[in-house]
């Protein structure tokens, strides 16, 4: 059977710059390349950073937006519902992002595992991240 390792997660957005700008900021990401097809409306970026972290936005004109308010609502559709994040200090990690601008959805907690808190946050665009911290 073949092995995998994680390469990335790709994020549809409405406005690639602010989205690029945000995740940078608050996460700590680069840039790696960017690509941009004229002919179909599109624009991706891809920005990585330290551990593996990497994620694509990809930019078409005329998508249209998807928003849960929180992680229950997003299990109630078939699709992917957020994006989980690890890190040694959560409550550092969660004051930081929220400075840079994700809107909070729930704060530090304790999570069902024993010693694991979790928090989650929206980007620009409302779209759910989650903290994960032990």
């Amino acid at each position: 059977m073949a092995t995998f390792t994680f390469h990335h997660v790709s994020l549809s957005v409405a406005d690639l710059d602010a989205q690029r700008d945000f995740y940078c900021r608050a996460f700590g990401l680069v840039e790696e390349y960017h690509v941009e097809w004229p002919e179909s409306g599109m624009r991706l970026a891809v920005l990585s950073g330290p551990g593996g972290t990497r994620i694509e936005l990809t930019e078409r004109a005329g998508s249209s937006p998807q928003s849960f308010a929180d992680a229950y609502d997003a299990a109630g559709v078939q699709s992917y519902s957020h994006w989980g994040l690890a890190t040694a200090d959560l409550d550092a990690a969660f004051a930081a992002i929220t400075s840079a601008g994700a809107e909070p959805v729930s704060p530090p907690a304790n999570a069902s595992r024993q010693g694991t808190r979790y928090a989650y946050v929206k980007d620009l665009e409302g779209n759910l991240i989650e903290l994960i911290g032990r």
